[in-house]
Parts: C-alpha cells; structure tokens; sequence
C-alpha cells in the first residue's frame, strides 16, 4: 500500500535565528502587523454645533427681547414721572382750596372781633351783632357747597339727621324731626356731619 509522501513542515524548515535570552522576537511574516491607529470617522471631524456660533434667528429673538426690555423701562420711567406730577399737581389745588376757604372766613373774623370791641354797648346790639355774624358763616359755608339744615317738622331722613332722642309729642305726626340740637351742613357725599335730632314717638 502506497502512501502519500508528506510535505515537510514549512514551519519546521525555515530555519531559527537564535535569540538572546531576554529579547523579543520579531513578529513571524504570517501574523498581522501592527500599524498606525485607525483615524475617526469623517463624521467626527465636522464642528460641534456649539462652535458654529449663534444662528440669524437667535439675534433676531435677542435684538427683538433687548427692545422689549428697553420700551418695559421706558413705560415704568414714564408712569414713575407721571405719578410724582399728579402727586404736585393734588397737593397744588389742596393748598389753593385751603387758602380759598381760609379766605371766605376773614370777614366772619373781621365781624366778631368787631363785635367783641363793641361789647360794651348795648346788650340788644351785640346780640343782633353777633346773630349777623353768625348767619354771615353760615352763608359762607353754604356757597363752599356745605348748606345748614336744622328744619323742623319734616320726616326723619336716617341720611341727614342722627336721632339723640325719641319724644311723645302729641301734636307732631310719628317719625318726625320735633327738635334740632345740633345743625347738619352738607348733603350726600360733601356732607360735614348730619344733623342732632329728637324724633316723634311712634304709636
């Protein structure tokens, strides 16, 4: 039986180089050989999108912030001033209002200090004085826009009078004004104070 003649080994063949003891030896023609890493992908070389800077459509949002700001100070400027010359122009009408009235008393002043120099007349003259003195303040408060009321006989008005006192009078109609202790001046809203009243007993 014939056999086949066997191939020497090309391995076993190729002669060894000695090697030192220590050293490394050269890597065999058969394995791969080391290179140069391999380079990232092309992907990777393209900028980040950080390093591309802002867009146009971010200035315009920033330019279009920036000019909502400076009009939003503007409009606090503008209604800080105008509040401080409404505050100037209040006080301004309060003070003329004040020296208005202020003045509209002078005359009453005037008048009783003439009374008072004349008190040693006749007793009959400085009442007379005195009730025209009177009766001048009243007229005075009156055209400020604060008229008396100390009317009697008409209907309780809880909007005009304040009740001191409740009554049996007989001769006067149930809930009626019988007595004015104490004048009102002023209507509604402009009212200084109502006026002190004694009302009819109810039945």
């Amino acid at each position: 039986m014939s056999s086949r003649p066997q191939e020497p080994d090309r391995a076993a063949s190729e002669p060894v180089e000695p090697v030192a003891e220590g050293a490394v030896r050269p890597p065999r023609g058969d394995l791969p050989q080391p290179g140069p890493p391999p380079r990232p992908e092309a992907a990777n070389d393209e900028p980040g999108p950080d390093a591309a800077g802002p867009t146009p459509a971010e200035d315009e949002y920033t330019t279009a912030i920036q000019e909502l700001e400076d009009r939003w100070r503007r409009a606090l400027a503008d209604l800080d001033n105008l509040r401080k010359r409404h505050a100037r122009e209040l006080e301004r009408e309060r003070t003329v209002e004040r020296s208005r009235t202020a003045a509209a008393f002078l005359p009453v002043l005037d008048n009783l200090e003439l009374a008072l120099t004349h008190a040693g007349a006749d007793p009959g003259a400085i009442v007379e004085g005195v009730r025209a003195v009177r009766d001048q303040a009243v007229n005075v408060l009156e055209l400020l826009g604060y008229p008396r009321h100390a009317e009697t006989g008409v209907a309780f008005d809880p909007a005009r009078h304040e009740v001191v006192g409740v009554v049996q009078d007989p001769d006067a109609p149930p809930g009626t004004v019988v007595e004015v202790l104490r004048p009102g001046y002023g209507d509604g809203e402009r009212q200084l104070r109502p006026a002190a009243v004694t009302v009819a007993k109810r039945e």
